[in-house]
């Protein structure tokens, strides 16, 4: 029996429910227990860096140090078809130190040592731990 008929078909379907289910459960972070200034720069970030990769892809690199961020965005920044300006690129910014605090918490908590300093003042819960999509868009 020739299965190749079916192949394409059943990607698209598996395509699709992945798809729907990223949509439905949110692909980013639970923001409802960020502070407030926090959510509006998430909604930049949200926007900005998901027109060329998936927010898995930087909130899945665990980079826990402020300037390597700022190399990052700066870098996304440069892209041609970023649209991020440099008013984006600090309310960006700001979101990620923030995530960046939280993972060094969070790291900190799991080695079993004091805190990390930290410009977080709750946990920023993942709906589910991202995933490398290897999208390969934006770097």
């Amino acid at each position: 029996m020739n299965l190749r008929p079916l192949i394409a078909p059943a990607a698209a379907v598996a395509l699709a429910l992945v798809t729907a289910s990223a949509c439905h459960r949110g692909e980013g972070l639970d923001t409802s227990k960020m502070p407030e200034t926090t959510r509006a720069d998430y909604d930049v970030f949200a926007h900005k860096c998901s027109k060329c990769h998936s927010l898995a892809r930087p909130l899945s690199a665990n980079i826990t140090d402020d300037e390597q961020w700022v190399l990052y965005v700066n870098r996304m920044r440069r892209q041609p078809a970023s649209g991020i300006t440099y008013t984006d690129q600090e309310a960006i910014l700001r979101f990620l130190r923030f995530y960046a605090a939280d993972l060094r918490r969070i790291q900190a908590e799991k080695n079993g040592g004091p805190p990390a300093p930290s410009h977080a003042t709750q946990s920023v819960p993942v709906l589910s731990p991202p995933a490398a999509t290897g999208d390969g868009g934006g770097t």
